[in-house]
């Protein structure tokens, strides 16, 4: 993608996000072949921008494939494996989970996103709860936040005491260490964003309501708590950055580069090859002389409004 040390311009960040919302549509809907016309198109502009959005659609389509490559490797060799992703309010973590788990198989690839700890599960012991959705072997999971809330939204909100915030960091390293000798690997990526670009983003989603949901009362507090959750960050990166859990840190003002550099940083961190697959052939669809199809009633059928 072109590097130009020019910041771009307010409408120019108003047009990407924009051009964002559109392009996550196009991903989902594109095959192969519609991406080479794509691609042929864009090249056909002379701007910086489509030959930006065309390199982000080749490297993003080219990084899927990889994952699929990963994801059969996992399955064929019995791996067990925990991402986890944090950040601020409206960093891009949800983008990027999408983005690996777009063509993947779900019964491989899950993510965990957990709601808010009921009455009984603020009793339980602090890692329990997420405990039930680690990996079997041959499985991925992503987890979109995770038991580091604690040492963020929980600890900033002032949900928990900070003797609880102490224990939490005293025991989050060893409970990662079990994991890892267990046979989990355990990835951990932050997502960075500025003070200004959240602020973006945050009115992109006041002022979009498609995007609406995506902005809770807990997101609107976190504007006014900015230095306490960066202050919150530094001291969780400080005290779980260990060697069998290390954190990696995605630059994510960019969307488009910081969805291309987290997978791409993803998939080397295994050593996976390809896995053989038996080749599939269709069978001949069976004929009985004495099969009778029966009509569907008419009010069963949806509507044709299109």
């Amino acid at each position: 993608m072109t590097q130009n040390n020019t910041p771009p311009s307010f409408e120019d960040r108003i047009r990407a996000e924009v051009l964002d919302s559109f392009d996550e549509e196009l991903e989902q809907e594109i095959d192969d072949l519609r991406l080479a016309a794509i691609m042929n198109e864009e090249a056909s502009h002379p701007d910086a921008q489509s030959a930006d959005r065309a390199l982000y659609f080749r490297e993003l389509f080219r990084l899927q494939r990889e994952l699929v490559r990963l994801q059969n490797w996992i399955a064929h060799s019995k791996e067990k494996v925990v991402v986890l992703f944090e950040g601020r309010d409206a960093a891009g973590k949800g983008g990027v989970i999408k983005r690996i788990t777009q063509r993947l198989n779900p019964r491989i690839c899950r993510v965990v996103a957990l709601p808010a700890p009921s009455e009984r599960e603020r009793t339980q012991w602090y890692f329990q709860r997420y405990v039930s959705h680690l990996p079997a072997a041959g499985e991925l999971v992503l987890f979109d936040r995770s038991w580091y809330n604690r040492a963020g939204v929980e600890r900033v909100m002032g949900f928990c005491r900070e003797d609880d915030v102490e224990e939490f960091f005293r025991s989050v390293p060893e409970f990662e260490r079990m994991l890892v000798r267990s046979g989990i690997k355990v990835i951990k990526y932050w997502f960075s964003i500025t003070d200004e670009e959240q602020h973006l983003r945050f009115q992109m989603r006041i002022h979009d309501p498609l995007k609406q949901w995506k902005l809770s009362p807990m997101d609107l507090e976190s504007r006014r708590r900015w230095e306490a959750y960066t202050k919150a960050k530094e001291s969780m990166l400080e005290r779980t950055h260990i060697p069998e859990a290390p954190w990696w840190v995605v630059e994510a003002v960019d969307k488009k580069r910081a969805r291309l550099n987290c997978i791409a940083h993803l998939l080397s961190q295994f050593q996976y090859e390809d896995i053989p697959q038996a080749e599939v052939v269709l069978p001949a669809r069976v004929h009985n002389p004495d099969y009778f199809r029966a009509p569907v009633p008419t009010n069963m059928y949806v509507p044709k409004v299109y």
